[in-house]
């Protein structure tokens, strides 16, 4: 054999070994969580529970819950993919002094929640958490269901099949397999990935009140997606998107998410 020949032979088993290893481990490169547990108090949050929600598999989710001020929302949130909760404590504070509630749910393996993160329990543990909003007491006309990164995947499918005031998404993605590829060109994720959270299969299948907020800095998703999300939603929806802000940033001094949320939810139709 040339030595041309083994070298394409050793090329060949190389790669096939690196398909291998991202195809068995995907969702390692995938999912990064903050398996800590951490008390809400301890995060710096006053009056927010933890609460723990049994699955009907048998797992333990733990969930952060502040309520809402009498006639104000509660957002029940699903977040991105970095981190767990505590590291998401100053956007709970922020949204707490607006007056509305937060639900936070941690995803399987993150802040505390047993099990492992997957596209199939993540959106099945979605039902376990509006299920458990709604036994404390909150109807589902005071319900915004709101999706950091990852979790716009999560909401978008849930709001698929339950109801609610709103769908809020922070930082869409049309698909995680568009944004694979994009990552590793060389690698055939479209033949390959199991957890693909086909957003834009399922944002012509919502029917309530939606609003995108998107960095125009954001080199994880980018803001093209979020317009493209915008393009095949129905109607009552809306867009605003910041030019400083990146990926994680959104809420940051300056960018005026904030405020862009605060507009949407007052025009809502929300029980007194």
């Amino acid at each position: 054999m040339s030595l041309l020949a083994k070298l394409a032979a050793f090329l060949l088993c190389a790669y096939a070994a690196v398909l291998l290893a991202a195809y068995l481990g995907q969702r390692r490169l995938m999912y990064f969580p903050d398996p800590q547990r951490v008390p809400p108090a301890q995060a710096g949050l006053i009056g927010v529970s933890e609460h723990i929600l049994e699955t009907p598999d048998g797992e333990r989710l733990v969930a952060w819950y502040g309520k809402a001020r009498p006639g104000a929302p509660t957002l029940l949130y699903f977040h991105g993919n970095a981190g767990g909760l505590a590291v998401r404590a100053p956007r709970i504070q922020r949204f707490m002094e607006e007056g509305w509630g937060v639900f936070m749910l941690a995803y399987r393996g993150y802040a505390g929640s047993t099990g492992r993160p997957t596209e199939a329990a993540n959106v099945a543990d979605a039902d376990v958490a509006y299920a458990a909003l709604t036994r404390e007491g909150v109807a589902p006309a005071s319900i915004i269901l709101y999706g950091e990164s990852l979790g716009t995947g999560v909401a978008a499918r849930l709001a698929t099949k339950r109801r609610a005031a709103g769908l809020i998404l922070d930082a869409p993605y049309t698909s995680i397999l568009a944004v694979a590829a994009a990552a590793y060109p060389y690698l055939p994720v479209r033949y390959v990935l199991k957890d693909r959270y086909e957003t834009a299969s399922y944002i012509g299948k919502v029917h309530m009140p939606l609003l995108i907020l998107h960095g125009e800095r954001d080199r994880v998703i980018p803001v093209a997606m979020g317009r493209e999300l915008f393009g095949l939603a129905n109607e009552p929806k809306q867009i605003a998107t910041f030019p400083a802000a990146a990926h994680s940033d959104i809420y940051a001094d300056g960018n005026r998410a904030l405020d862009a949320v605060r507009l949407w939810i007052g025009v809502l139709k929300l029980p007194s």
